[in-house]
């Protein structure tokens, strides 16, 4: 062996080390890794807090969507037909009973209101019987503006209406509809069935149940049919009182 490989081992081992190795890895000096200085974080923007959404009331929602209506309305023809002014609807912004008419009449086209004509205090007779109020209920038409003769509406105007009519229900979320006569059931039910058919049945419409029933002026022209009527007024006293 060396002797002066000898000599470092001897040196070595006084100093505890029992060998060395030979590899190339070993042999090379490693440059020493300079620590990391821990840095500050780096703050953060502030973020503002989401402001929870608070839905619109019943009775502020039907104002914007009366509004958005507008008083002078010119969607369809009939602005044009010799109606005197938009009838919007009129009651209880949260009321759990609805009733849908057809048009206004040429009482409610001079007043602005619906159902207000012999038609209108029969049905305020009806609304009583079940131990409500008018004020109570929500009443409303699938057309704002009276066609002219009291004719049924058209197509085109109902396509142009019934919108406002869809935002009116949607916003006062009744319990029950009740649609009044031919005309209203066969508009939100989307059926051409005869009101004979379609009357004192039940069906689910937009979270609602839809009863439909004689129109009040077709009780004044056949009052035989009140007993009907009568029936359907029971069940929807029912199910307001959940029975």
């Amino acid at each position: 062996m060396n002797e002066q490989l000898k000599a470092h081992l001897e040196f070595f081992e006084e100093l505890g080390i029992d060998g060395v190795r030979l590899e190339p890895e070993w042999r090379t000096r490693r440059e020493p890794i300079e620590p990391v200085e821990p840095t500050e974080p780096v703050p953060s923007e502030p973020i503002e807090p989401i402001e929870p959404f608070e839905p619109i009331e019943p009775k502020t929602a039907l104002r914007v969507i009366r509004d958005d209506l507008g008083a002078d309305c010119s969607r369809c023809k009939l602005h044009t037909l010799g109606r005197t002014q938009v009838v919007f609807g009129v009651g209880n912004p949260n009321a759990d009973l609805m009733f849908v008419g057809e048009a206004p009449g040429a009482d409610e086209d001079i007043q602005g209101e619906p159902f207000v004509g012999r038609a209108g205090q029969l049905l305020t007779k009806i609304i009583e019987a079940i131990s409500l109020r008018r004020e109570d209920v929500y009443i409303a038409n699938v057309i704002k503006c009276r066609p002219p003769g009291n004719r049924n509406p058209e197509p085109d105007e109902v396509e142009q209406c019934e919108p406002f009519l869809f935002r009116q229900i949607d916003t006062v979320k009744p319990k029950v509809i009740v649609a009044l006569g031919k005309f209203a059931a066969q508009c939100l039910l989307r059926t051409n069935d005869p009101i004979t058919r379609i009357r004192g049945r039940e069906f689910k419409y937009r979270d609602a149940i839809l009863i439909p029933t004689y129109h009040p002026a077709y009780l004044l022209r056949t009052p035989s049919a009140k007993r009907e009527v009568w029936e359907d007024m029971k069940r929807v006293r029912a199910i307001l009182r959940g029975e």
